[in-house]
Formats: structure tokens, sequence, C-alpha cells
């Protein structure tokens, strides 16, 4: 009795679990809720970032509420982060590097001088190789800054809201990694 008990509830916890995460695409789940420095974030949005019909990464934001509105997200000052998963072996360490720099180059219009030393930094981050199924959280936390994951494991942490709103505007500005991703981002598809 003891042991269908026990079997139910792990059942039960199973299904639970499950429910409260999204599939994003064909090769990607991301969860509903995160908790990064003891701050509940949830889901706002989340997508796809492709080329060429390759799904290289699906990318979901994270919010303490929701909001359609990316400039009140990238000027907000509380605790938010950005979950890539990646569901290609097109993205390589190389690769991540190079869009990474060409995303703060687009999100400063070429003006990155006050944030070269930390960009730096961050790309030191991606040092190791990338591979399909691996997981980078970059949550800003109010006070802190930046902090960098990769599959669960602190990389790091850059400060600065400026550098926060530069890494942010990347996939929510005006000329972002992908619309499409934004838009997902954004709850608006």
């Amino acid at each position: 009795m003891k042991k269908v008990t026990f079997l139910m509830l792990v059942a039960l916890i199973s299904m639970a679990s499950a429910s409260a995460q999204i599939r994003v695409g064909n090769k990607a789940i991301l969860p509903y809720e995160q908790t990064f420095a003891e701050t509940e974030l949830k889901l706002n949005g989340a997508g796809l970032r492709e080329m060429l019909w390759i799904d290289l990464y699906a990318g979901g934001l994270y919010l303490q509420g929701t909001s359609k509105d990316p400039r009140k997200i990238l000027d907000a000052d509380e605790t938010m982060a950005i979950k890539l998963n990646i569901v290609s072996g097109f993205v390589t360490q190389k690769k991540m590097i190079k869009a990474v720099r060409d995303g703060f180059q687009k999100a400063t219009f070429g003006n990155t001088k006050a944030l070269d030393e930390r960009i730096n930094k961050f790309i030191k981050f991606f040092s190791e190789p990338i591979v399909k199924n691996d997981i980078f959280d970059l949550v800003y936390i109010k006070g802190v800054g930046v902090k960098a994951y990769k599959n669960d494991k602190e990389l790091g942490v850059i400060e600065g809201r400026d550098f926060k709103y530069a890494l942010f505007k990347i996939w929510l500005g005006d000329e972002p990694a992908s619309e499409a991703l934004k838009k997902g981002m954004l709850g608006l598809q």
C-alpha cells in the first residue's frame, strides 16, 4: 500500500512539473517560472531564433509581472532574466561570440566604448565549447548586475544597469537578433 501511494505521489509530482513547462518549437522546453536571487520570475514569452529555416536556440524572457513593452522592460531596474536553450549544433562558441559582439554593436549604435571592458569580460563566459542542449541564463539582479549561468553553473557577474540595458537590447531592441524571437519574448505571438 505504501509503495502504491508513493508511486502515485511520484506520478502526480511528475505531471505537475511537466505542466509547469512550455514547449518552444519542436526541440526546447522552458519552465513557466524561475527563481533567481530569491525573486520569482514568470515566463513573459518565448520564441525561436532561426536562420535559413534552422532552429538555433529558444529564448525566453522572465519578468516579475508581464509586459509587451520593450522600452519599459529595458528601462526597468528590477530582477529579470533571458534564458537561451541551444537546440542546434550549428551554434558554436565562435558563432556565439560573434553574435554577441554584433548584438552589442547594434544595441549601442556602434558606441560600445563605455562597455568594452565589461563586454570582453562577458565574452569570456563563452570560453568553453557550446553544444546542443546547453542552457544559458542571463539574469539581471537589481543592485548586483547581470549574472550569467551555463547549465545552472554561475559563470560570473557583470555590473551595471547600463550593461543590462545593452545586453537585453540585443533581443528586445529596435534591431533585435530576431524579430520573431523578440515578438515571442514579448508574448506577441
